[in-house]
């Protein structure tokens, strides 16, 4: 009998106390399951189709992560509220952004697929090794039979501060 993973998922603090829903942004990721990022952390999306690895927002450089390898054409750069201004963070991709409102208990923490292929995210990852990056991977989740990877955001900004530092 497989065992039931027990729940992870951290954004708990962003649920409502009326209905118990959470309000999740759907972020397109390549070679990879699209990302889920609590749409309350997001400050703004700006159309953007340069590469780049540090942004300025608001007159603030922020470190960029890139959901795309470096072939892939870009056009959105998405800033994300950090712990600090300072540890702010943008993921920078293509598509659409789409926006979800779930109910907690649907969200199904699962185990990584095997399809899930390791390597092709060290494409996008330029400064994380293998091992570093999938740390980062905060959970897997499974939303009406839809994979998703839940990041953790805190930890993304902590590398990419260090690494431009």
């Amino acid at each position: 009998m497989k065992q039931i993973l027990k729940h992870s998922f951290e954004a708990v603090s962003l649920l409502t106390t009326t209905n118990g829903m959470l309000d999740v942004t759907i972020v397109p990721a390549f070679n990879q399951p699209d990302w889920l990022i609590p749409s309350s952390l997001i400050l703004s999306v700006d159309e953007h189709d340069q590469r780049t690895s540090i942004y300025d927002w608001q007159e603030q450089e922020v470190s960029v992560f890139h959901l795309l390898p470096q072939d892939k054409a870009v056009d959105k750069i998405i800033v994300l509220e950090g712990n600090t201004s300072e540890h702010r963070l943008a993921l920078q991709t293509a598509g659409e952004l789409h926006q979800l409102q779930v109910r907690i208990s649907d969200v199904k923490d699962i185990e990584v697929p095997e399809n899930f292929d390791k390597t092709n995210i060290n494409e996008t990852a330029v400064p994380f090794n293998e091992n570093v990056m999938l740390s980062y991977l905060f959970q897997t989740v499974m939303i009406e039979d839809k994979v998703y990877l839940v990041p953790d955001l805190d930890k993304i900004a902590h590398q990419l501060v260090d690494v431009s530092s």
